[in-house]
């Protein structure tokens, strides 16, 4: 297997693992979101400590850090808020793809905030990318059904804020195990005073489905990072679109789920732009090396 093989299956497997997070926390049923993501993050917490014991990274941040892993830690945890309760409320294939709306965030978070520069044809993506979440939103529907999808929205857009402050992070030289680290325990400790004040009572099966989701996300997290390992994200991205089709296969078998026309067309545009993001990539990192060798 050559590295670019190795990260696309591991970026597929990241896909799986993180579609089957999202079927658990489906299947636990009408629990809080602040609920679910506690348990969820519990699990995630105790992975990345044994792996930072392992990697013998300590548990403490780089200088001036702090701030910027605050950043990452709050807006995702509002991400996996309002992800959790998009897919309690809603199609988990319509969920999945507003969250894979992040993505989109990222380059226009960098632009404000890294000074990253934003091209014409990046602008122009962006756009189609915000259009077609536009057909899976309906807003032209009543409030009440459009409002589990505009959260889901959101949650697409805090998760972009959040791995903007990740790339931020991986700049100045924070670990990435470290940085897992503490928004798992970050969340947690955010989320635990509502436990103690509202807790809503679980059956047994019901915690089960929670720690199976933190476990599955434990172990999409993994994957994902040995996928980056292996590949650039220019090479490999696009695989991870893979989950609306996970999410599509469990919404049928689970809850009979079939998504609308009008989400159809929202996931066409949505991964078309972002099929056409990751071609203009590839073009120009190909060109760029060509260049690089002439000059040589």
């Amino acid at each position: 297997m050559s590295k670019k093989q190795k990260g696309i299956l591991f970026i597929i497997l990241s896909a799986l693992c993180f579609s089957l997070m999202n079927m658990f926390v489906k299947l636990s049923g009408d629990l809080p979101s602040i609920q679910k993501s506690f348990f969820r993050n519990s699990v995630a917490v105790v992975a990345a400590a044994v792996l930072l014991v392992k990697s013998h990274t300590p548990f403490r941040w780089q200088k001036g850090n702090l701030g910027l892993l605050v950043v990452r830690a709050s807006f995702g945890t509002l991400g996996i808020l309002c992800n959790f309760y998009a897919i309690s409320h809603m199609n988990l294939a319509d969920a999945s793809m507003l969250n894979k709306l992040s993505p989109f965030f990222v380059i226009l978070f960098s632009f404000f905030f890294l000074k990253e520069k934003v091209t014409l044809f990046q602008t122009g993506a962006m756009t189609a990318a915000f259009v077609g979440s536009m057909f899976i939103i309906r807003p032209g529907f009543q409030f009440q059904e459009a409002l589990p999808a505009v959260i889901g929205f959101l949650g697409g857009l805090a998760a972009g804020a959040a791995y903007t402050a990740v790339r931020g992070l991986s700049l100045r030289g924070e670990k990435n195990p470290f940085i897992v680290f503490f928004f798992s325990a970050f969340s947690c400790l955010v989320t635990l005073p509502y436990l103690l004040f509202a807790y809503v009572p679980m059956s047994g099966l019901q915690l089960l489905y929670l720690l199976l989701a933190g476990l599955f996300a434990s172990g999409g997290q993994f994957a994902i990072t040995a996928a980056y390992a292996n590949a650039p994200g220019s090479d490999i991205s696009i695989y991870d679109y893979t989950i609306v089709i996970f999410a599509g296969i469990w919404s049928f078998l689970l809850w009979d789920e079939i998504p609308g026309i009008t989400s159809i067309i929202g996931y066409i545009i949505i991964f078309g732009a972002s099929l056409a993001m990751y071609l203009y990539k590839s073009i120009r990192t190909n060109g760029s090396s060509q260049s690089a060798r002439r000059k040589q």
